[in-house]
């Protein structure tokens, strides 16, 4: 931080002058055992918490936990890895516990507020220190003597406890604004979810029918693996993929399936697990490729534009309990292609619309029917005989055609206000560092200094609390023992 970004009545100082103690943690093994105290690692403070119970233990001897015990209001460092310059104070009351040797503690002379401190180790201006202080390590760290270099800002204490109470009342406002918007992708996947169900019910079509929902059809359905009551408008039928599908294929080659040498940069798009994205979507940078030769020898699951695949194994679990889709369309730009094993392909016959199928496949009742055809495991293999079998509600193709409109529709909505929460999401990440950043350049006490000048002045002023601290430090110094110069009789 430069001195002139300051306001004219606060100094500068380094972190070791404004402290009494810095310095690193004990080196020991973790154990689950309950024996010795806790030992607090840089793998246990997330999200600017720590939960105890789950902090292991240490051996340590009874004479060395004094040196290392950590106390309410001690500052840590993560000193090196990824998480390098995170800091954590400790509130409240601790359980008896020592702190890791890749933490470093710090504690403080009176008259600096530590919750103070702690902001300011949040903010821009301490992060860019943090990042000099790294710069051109390949792994990157902080000793104890660059985090003595470190500069911080030294407000007059009184401007120092307000400057505190204001960030907790406003990072507070901006976290739970923060957490409400969180929550919405969430919520908006539950919709998406409901969408689905109300169009593979009728629901939402039924105002397009000449007779009303109510008059639904109970359907039972009992194919091996799956018992289940379908209700269904009287318009529609239940059946099976297998009777609705011109083709369902894995692209189980057997001793064909391309070897290692036999992939190229360019050519025909082969299909792997790793190409199926999270939104549905083919990543085309992740699309392995074959010869055009390969590709004529392995006719047995060529793909075409307009085909839906689905992973055949360990995908339902990974999808966040069914709110994902999990179904993909072929897009018109892959021309030609192949699936590896753990892909299935359909190719719907002309009595179902391949987007139509592509709903029901990411709705939760073709989702219900996968997870008891493979026993709800992840890794499960759902076979090409279970997936001919598992069954799906058929309209009629100009209903079809309006439920795939409608889910279109809603889901346009849907993504767009996702798009609003995201850039909302962005710009309150990006308010917590402004909110710090304006803290740390005296902009939001500057009417209090106005209002409160014999607050910041004389001995109140930041000048005398660091001549103060001066003293303080000077006086917690030893005094060397003179040698007597030995007399000679």
């Amino acid at each position: 931080m430069q001195s002139q970004l300051l306001p004219a009545n606060w100094q500068l100082a380094n972190l070791g002058e404004i402290s009494s103690d810095i310095s690193y943690g004990y080196t020991a093994s973790a154990t689950s055992e309950p024996t010795g105290v806790k030992l607090l690692r840089i793998t246990d403070i997330q999200n600017n918490t720590v939960n105890w119970p789950n902090v292991p233990n240490c051996k340590i001897e009874p004479e060395k936990v004094g040196k290392y015990r950590l106390k309410p209001s001690d500052l840590v460092f993560a000193r090196t890895g990824a998480t390098v310059g995170k800091s954590y104070l400790l509130k409240g009351e601790i359980p008896e516990s020592v702190y890791a040797s890749y933490l470093i503690r710090v504690r403080c002379l009176e008259g600096v507020s530590i919750e103070f401190l702690a902001n300011y180790f949040q903010s821009p201006y301490y992060w860019r220190q943090i990042t000099d202080f790294s710069a051109g390590i390949g792994q990157p760290n902080v000793n104890g003597t660059k985090l003595k270099n470190l500069s911080v800002p030294v407000p007059p204490l009184a401007e120092q406890k307000v400057i505190a109470d204001k960030l907790d009342t406003l990072l507070a406002q901006v976290e739970n604004t923060k957490a409400r918007l969180e929550r919405i992708p969430q919520i908006l996947k539950r919709f998406r979810q409901s969408v689905l169900a109300a169009a593979v019910s009728g629901r939402l079509t039924e105002e397009c029918r000449d007779k009303p929902h109510s008059k639904s059809n109970s359907v039972e359905s009992d194919f091996d693996f799956l018992k289940q009551t379908v209700l269904l408008p009287e318009s529609w039928r239940l059946a099976t993929l297998g009777e609705i599908s011109e083709k369902i294929q894995d692209g189980n080659y057997g001793g064909d399936y391309p070897k290692e040498h036999e992939w190229q940069e360019k050519g025909i798009p082969f299909i792997t697990g790793t190409a199926l994205g999270s939104s549905g979507n083919i990543i085309k940078d992740k699309l392995r490729h074959i010869s055009p030769d390969k590709h004529s020898a392995l006719k047995k699951a060529q793909i075409k534009p307009g085909d839906i695949i689905f992973p055949n194994r360990g995908a339902r679990d990974s999808q966040k309990n069914g709110l994902d889709p999990i179904s993909y369309l072929i897009p018109d730009s892959i021309t030609d292609g192949n699936i590896n094993p753990q892909i299935t392909l359909i190719r719907t016959s002309r009595e179902v619309s391949n987007l139509y199928l592509k709903v029901f496949m990411d709705s939760s009742l073709f989702l219900s029917q996968h997870k008891v055809a493979t026993g709800g495991s992840a890794l499960a293999f759902i076979n090409l005989s279970k997936t001919k079998k598992i069954a799906l509600p058929v309209p009629p193709l100009e209903e079809q055609t309006e439920i795939v409109r409608r889910v279109d529709q809603l889901f346009a909505h849907a993504d767009r206000i996702e798009q609003q929460v995201n850039n909302a999401l962005a710009r309150v990440n990006n308010l917590t560092q402004s909110i710090l950043a304006k803290a740390f350049q005296g902009e939001l006490t500057e009417q209090w200094r106005k209002d409160n000048p014999e607050l910041i002045t004389g001995e109140n002023s930041a000048e005398a609390l660091l001549e103060r601290i001066k003293a303080e430090r000077a006086a917690m110094k030893p005094v060397k023992k003179s040698r007597q110069k030995r007399t000679t009789a």
